[in-house]
């Protein structure tokens, strides 16, 4: 198993970034909050998990161990492989999955795109047990902080991928209609969703 990789950032794409490790570039799949920490020619250093099937070799790559855990523990409910265990991450921190496993939140379970309010209440009677207790407050805290902060997240994952401040600055723009309608409704705007939606505006103005 491959259980990090280290090196500079070699490329930036909406779903991976490849890290040069010893002369070879490294493909890592990982989540658009995962991507935004990251530059081009900058050092980085991913937790990774290796997914093997007969016809692929994926890498998947995670800001730290607690996420590498975490999407590895949810591929341990039936139904749940890697793509649907990385958007749960792409929507919810660890301790904030952890937090509605707990407390048997369906609704921040179906906010999470492929999620339904059935498939919801089975992952709740499978994982309730295995995620282990929420941190605490202060991550509540900082989850709740870091949610308030979408644009300079958004904006930032714009500019590591390669796009002009202008540019990322009219996307932001663009998507922040969609944001305020779900914070309006009491919901937490994606970053990986608003991400999406940007790069569709910032394809259609070219």
């Amino acid at each position: 198993m491959i259980a990090f990789v280290s090196g500079p950032v070699a490329a930036l794409a909406p779903d991976t970034a490849v890290v040069e490790v010893g002369g070879i570039g490294m493909a890592v799949q990982c989540t658009p909050g995962t991507l935004s920490g990251l530059r081009v020619g900058q050092q980085a250093r991913l937790a990774t998990s290796l997914v093997v099937r007969e016809d692929s070799l994926t890498l998947y790559g995670f800001a730290d161990d607690d996420e590498r855990q975490t999407f590895e523990l949810l591929q341990t409910a039936s139904g749940v492989g890697p793509r649907l265990a990385q958007a749960m991450l792409a929507v919810h921190t660890p301790d904030a999955l952890r937090r509605a496993f707990a407390s048997g939140d369906e609704k921040a379970l179906t906010a999470v795109p492929g999620i339904g309010k059935k498939g919801a209440q089975k992952l709740l009677l499978e994982l309730r047990d295995r995620l282990g207790e929420p941190v605490g407050p202060a991550a509540a805290a900082a989850a709740t902080s870091a949610a308030a902060g979408w644009r300079d997240q958004l904006h930032a994952a714009l500019v590591g991928l390669g796009y002009a401040g202008r540019d990322a600055d009219e996307a932001v723009a663009a998507v922040t209609p969609q944001a305020e309608a779900v914070a309006a409704e009491g919901g937490t705007p994606q970053v990986g969703q608003l991400l999406r939606a940007a790069l569709q505006s910032l394809n259609r103005a070219r």
